[in-house]
Parts: structure tokens; C-alpha cells; sequence
């Protein structure tokens, strides 16, 4: 962000929305209450529920700051107040932390190797000591920088909150503004911080989240391995979190002390980058995939196959005529979509990469804020829908319509309010989403 625009910057308090904010609650409660039957009911349909959410919402909200940490890096001076809807992202962080713990409880509904042992040569890296002490280690430290980092960035726009606020908003600044020395030195100090610790928590975010993809998505399915795995799903993390950014940007470009920051412009910038990295997003699985495919070799080709369904996977079985008879009329019949979780990887395929690459292309899509926010909502159930697509058909084999029911709606439910309630609490009452009244 430009100078001038820092300079600007206030705290923007404002009340909490209503009704959303009691809807948010209300689907908390129902996420609560459907946890602690679903684990009375069918334990390992409500862990599995449990996992999948807290997934998707954890790296989201990681990523959110790591968007931010982008912008900071770069030196990007276009992003204006987007940079702060990111940011805000990540005020789930702490949150993902304390639903890690737990977390700790489900191990044995979620982990085959907890319960019969890691298969051989594994036992060192699966193991609950290991495993539990370097995730929850990871999430800490990132949790910590987390909050250093918002502290730092905020710190110069809440000066005002501190004087002229109320409540507990106006203590929790007071707080971090504590020994203020000035407009110009606090905002050069934030700079200086920020640019500081950017690329630490970038390098990570890339090599700790990847970790956490191997230990809480990949070793579900113990003998499945892939180097590039962990990439993918952070990327995934990245390309929800600028979804989520412009969907916030888009529903609040009205908004008192928005009005006019949310330019075409901007929504075009955000725009670029859902197009691109959605692309780069495609380019990742098949990278993987086509390597797998070839090798064809049974402890890899396992995970496409409980996902995509025969068709995908070259079958051992088959000769050279056989497999050419198959596609020789070049037909899917459809009906093989229903073979294990077929319908669900063709719909978060549409969902992420499809529909965001044709309805994208060119300008004008890019800068009609209805359009574009309408395809980031896309991309962020495609993104719920995959991160239940990694984590159910390592459990359940075969069952396409696992992954939804009464448990797994109700605390999908719960984690949807929760996330929701957690955001407008930041950026409503500390330390406020900050606006800058240039745009």
C-alpha cells in the first residue's frame, strides 16, 4: 500500500449485523448440538465430518495472511482495503488451533495406523508422538506469527479506536498501541515489521502446511504417497482464500467507509488472480495425476481410483486392444461417474476449475461485481466439496454420497457460523477491518 493510503487509515468500528450475526449463532448451536449426537450415533462419520471442515477452513484462513504477507513482499500498492479483508481471514487461525486439540480425540476414527499400527518403514514418521507434537508445534508457531503480524500491520490505524473507542474494542487497542510514538514513526515501524516477518511466514506456511497436508490428509491413506500432494493442497488454501477475499470485497463494496474503495479496478486485480491460480491450481493435480498415471504403479494409482473411478487409472488386467476398445467411441457413459466418487471430483472439478476458467475470460466478467462474486462462492463450496473429496475416500471406500448427510450438514453448519461469527467479531469490534478514506 502506498503511503498516502497508510496514512489514512482509521479503525472503523461498527455494531455487529443483524440478523447475521444471530443466524451465525443459531448455526453454531445446531453444529454443537449435531457433534455431540454424531459422535453418540456414528463416531467416525462425525470425525470424518470434524476433519473435513476443519481442513478447509484452517488453511483458508492461514492462506488469508499469507495473501497479505504476498502484498507486503511485492509492495503491491493496489490492493487497498482487499489487503485488510484478507487479513482478517486470519483471525480463524487461533481457532483452528483449539479445534486442532481437539482434533486429538478422533485420531483413531480418522488414522488406520493409530489403531493397527503404521505399515512397515513408516513407523517412524506415524507415530501419535511424532504426529501430534509436530502438528499442533506447527499450528502454534504459525498461530503465534499470525497474531505478531496482524498486530504489527493494524497497530498504526488504531489510534483513534484507543482515544475515541468503547468497550472492549477500545481496551484491546489501547493495548496495542501501548507506548504510541507518533503517526510517522508507528507507521514506518509497522512497515518495517511487516516486511520483516512476510517472508518468514511465507517459507512457513510453504513448508509447515505441507506437512500438515501429509500428516492430516495423506496418511489416511497410509500407503498413498505423493511429493507434490502438499503443494497442492496449500495452493488450494491460497486460491480459497482470494475467493473468499473478493466474495467479502464484492458483499461490502456499500459498505460505510468502503464506499468507492472497491473499485472496478480492484475487482478486476481479483479477478486476474482467481483466473490464474485456479489455473495453476488444475496444473498441480495434473501433474500429479499424469505421473501416477503412467507409473501406474498399485500404492499410487489407489487414491485416484477411490476418487475418479476405474476410467482414470490404467487397469493392470486390461491389454492394448482391451483399454483401446474402451475408449473407442470416446463415450463415459455417465453411468461410470458413479463408480466410487466420481459425480464429486467432476463437480469440484466445474466448481474450481471449469466454470472459473470460461466465465472469467476477458474484462468485463472480471469487473461486474455481481458476476465475480457469484464465481467465488462457486470456488468456495468447490473447495469445501474437494477437501471432502481428499479426507472421506480414504475411510469409506466406494461410497460416492458418504460425505453427506444429516451429522456431516449439521457440522458443516456449525463450522460455517462459527467462521462467520469469528470474522465480523474481528472486523466489527477489534481491531476492526481498518478502511483507508483514499481509495
Amino acid at each position: 500500500m502506498s503511503s498516502e493510503a497508510l496514512a489514512a487509515e482509521r479503525a472503523n468500528p461498527r455494531s455487529l449485523p443483524q440478523p447475521l450475526t444471530s443466524i451465525c449463532g443459531l448455526l453454531v448451536v445446531i453444529g454443537v448440538a449435531t457433534f455431540a449426537a454424531g459422535l453418540y450415533r456414528s463416531p467416525q462419520t462425525t470425525w470424518l465430518a470434524f476433519q473435513s471442515n476443519w481442513v478447509f477452513y484452517a488453511f483458508l484462513a492461514q492462506a488469508g495472511v499469507i495473501l497479505s504477507c504476498i502484498f507486503t513482499i511485492v509492495g503491491a500498492k493496489w490492493p487497498g482495503p482487499v489487503k485488510r479483508i484478507a487479513e482478517s481471514l486470519g483471525a480463524w487461525v487461533p481457532v483452528s488451533f483449539v479445534l486442532a486439540l481437539v482434533g486429538v480425540l478422533g485420531g483413531d476414527a480418522l488414522f488406520e495406523w493409530q489403531r493397527t499400527g503404521a505399515v512397515h518403514g513408516k513407523e517412524p514418521w506415524l507415530n501419535p508422538m511424532r504426529f501430534y507434537l509436530t502438528d499442533l508445534g506447527i499450528l502454534a508457531v504459525m498461530t503465534v506469527f499470525t497474531v505478531v503480524y496482524l498486530k504489527a500491520s493494524l497497530r498504526p490505524a488504531l489510534k483513534n479506536l484507543a482515544d475515541e473507542g468503547e468497550g472492549f474494542g477500545k481496551a484491546r487497542a489501547a493495548g496495542w498501541t501501548k507506548g504510541w510514538r507518533g503517526d510517522d514513526e508507528e507507521r514506518e515501524a509497522s512497515l518495517k515489521t511487516t516486511r520483516r516477518l512476510a517472508p518468514i511466514m511465507c517459507m512457513l506456511f510453504g513448508v509447515g502446511y505441507t506437512v500438515i497436508a501429509f500428516d492430516q490428509v495423506m496418511s489416511m491413506e497410509q500407503t498413498w504417497f505423493s511429493n507434490l500432494f502438499g503443494a497442492f493442497v496449500c495452493w488450494g488454501g491460497i486460491l480459497s482464500a482470494v475467493a473468499a477475499t473478493a466474495l467479502v470485497a464484492v458483499l461490502n463494496r456499500n459498505t460505510p467507509g468502503f464506499e468507492g474503495t472497491i473499485t472496478k479496478d480492484r475487482l478486476h486485480d481479483l479477478g486476474k488472480m482467481m483466473f490464474a491460480f485456479s489455473i495453476f491450481w488444475m496444473y498441480l493435480f495434473f501433474s500429479q495425476y499424469l505421473v501416477i498415471w503412467y507409473g501406474n504403479l498399485p500404492e499410487e494409482t489407489l487414491f485416484f481410483r477411490d476418487r475418479l473411478g476405474a476410467q482414470f487409472v490404467i487397469d493392470k488386467g486390461f491389454t492394448e486392444s482391451a483399454v483401446a476398445a474402451t475408449w473407442t467411441k470416446w463415450n463415459f457413459d455417465f453411468d461410470r461417474f458413479s463408480e466410487a466418487y466420481g459425480w464429486l471430483s467432476m463437480t469440484v472439478w466445474a466448481c474450481i476449475w471449469i466454470l472459473p476458467f470460461w466465465l472469467l475470460l476477458g474484462q468485463k466478467p472480471k469487473q461486474t461485481w455481481w458476476w465475480l462474486g457469484g464465481v467465488a462462492t462457486v470456488m468456495l463450496i468447490g473447495f469445501w466439496l474437494e477437501r471432502n473429496l481428499l479426507i472421506w475416500p480414504s475411510v469409506v471406500k466406494g461410497d460416492g454420497g458418504a460425505w453427506f448427510g444429516a451429522i456431516q450438514l449439521g457440522i458443516a453448519a456449525g463450522f460455517l457460523g462459527a467462521f462467520i461469527l469469528v470474522f465480523q467479531i474481528y472486523t466489527r469490534l477489534f481491531p476492526t477491518l481498518v478502511v483507508p478514506k483514499r481509495s
